[in-house]
């Protein structure tokens, strides 16, 4: 006897498919409404941010001419301070190299009782993390107003700024790599009875130390463009010329320092970009 074939009432199909089409049609309107509700939310928001900015094309606009007045005043460049200059913007690098190696240096244990999977005390992981985040929520340039009133005027106040702005912001990315390595080999170092220091220093350092190297200089690279203007609190560089100029209206003068800067950073950004490169 042949088995008969299983029946399937055409209405029961039919009733189904428009079941699920209506389905994906609420799902797709779901969809549009949500899409339009984040759109109205995005337009609000920067709707409150032009007017808390006081954003006005106007006004630039308007300003333009006045500009032009003054890059037209810049030149020919002032010359005569060029030594002053050079020197003030020597000492700038100088602030952001000691205050970013610093900063380096001390990013390193942070960054290891701040992950997760290295920490030898995971019960100060928290409280690591918050301090870092403390660090990374107060600009070198606060950082450096406050020291101005601690240490004094001076370039030192620019170096303790950068260190402890840099500190926290390194010692964050540092540990978030060291969260990201893999650690089989620890794991094998660890398994012959070494101690925890002993297999970071000898299976994840060797590792992650040009990762880390990258970002340092990365960071050394922010620094010199950031320290430039540290002056203007009294930190120190080149940023004091470009506060006594701007406040003089010596334009030759402005131009020459904003030359020099731009020179500097545009050679160490290349120095610093190609060592990362040989590194990573």
């Amino acid at each position: 006897m042949k088995p008969r074939a299983a029946l399937v009432h055409p209405g029961s199909a039919t009733a189904a498919a428009l079941a699920s089409l209506e389905a994906k049609q609420a799902r797709f309107g779901l969809r549009r409404l949500g899409l339009g509700a984040t759109l109205l939310a995005v337009a609000a928001f920067y709707a409150v941010c032009f007017s808390l900015a006081h954003v006005d094309p106007a006004r630039l606009i308007m300003g333009l001419p006045k500009l032009a007045g003054w890059l037209a005043q810049a030149w020919p460049p002032l010359i005569d301070e060029l030594p002053l200059i050079v020197q003030r913007t020597a000492e700038t690098v100088a602030m952001a190299a000691v205050g970013t190696t610093a900063a380096a240096l001390l990013a390193l244990p942070m960054a290891l009782l701040g992950s997760r999977n290295l920490t030898p005390l995971p019960v100060l992981y928290y409280p690591v993390r918050w301090f870092l985040n403390m660090l990374r929520g107060i600009d070198s340039f606060v950082f450096a107003l406050l020291f101005v009133a601690a240490v004094g005027l001076g370039p030192f106040a620019g170096v303790l700024g950068i260190a402890f702005h840099t500190w926290g912001s390194a010692a964050k990315l540092f540990a978030d790599h060291l969260e990201n390595t893999d650690l089989a080999a620890y794991d094998a170092v660890r398994t012959t009875g070494a101690g925890r220091f002993t297999g970071v220093a000898y299976a994840v350092l060797p590792d992650v130390l040009p990762v880390f190297a990258s970002t340092a200089l990365f960071w050394l690279e922010f620094n010199i463009r950031a320290s430039t203007v540290l002056g203007v609190v009294g930190a120190g560089g080149i940023g004091q010329e470009l506060k006594n100029s701007m406040d003089l209206l010596d334009f030759n003068r402005l131009f020459t320092i904003v030359a020099v800067i731009l020179i500097v950073v545009t050679v160490l950004d290349q120095v610093s970009g190609w060592l990362r490169r040989k590194l990573v």
